[in-house]
């Protein structure tokens, strides 16, 4: 289904999940490293992902899209937590 939808965009997919990568590898070196960009960086990824999770709800995907907004919700929601955001300062 994925390919059928991405296919007729051509090379412009493969470019976009390179950036993709290249962000989220970058978010996992914040990450580690205990940067406050990389905590940043994390919560728009997150965001991004529960964002689209919504909007797959609001198109009719309601078990992809529901599960995907309380995984990633519960994610956002950790990441948000006083204590982890005070661990990157």
């Amino acid at each position: 289904m994925a390919y059928k939808q991405l296919a007729p965009l051509g090379r412009i997919v493969g470019i976009l999940f390179l950036v993709l990568g290249a962000a989220l590898i970058t978010a996992g070196i914040g990450w580690f490293r205990r940067r406050l960009w990389g905590w940043r960086l994390a919560v728009v990824i997150i965001s991004t992902q529960v964002l689209g999770d919504v909007v797959n709800c609001v198109r009719g995907d309601w078990l992809r899209g529901g599960t995907g907004v309380i995984i990633a919700g519960a994610l956002l929601l950790f990441l948000l937590q006083p204590r982890i955001r005070a661990a990157f300062a």
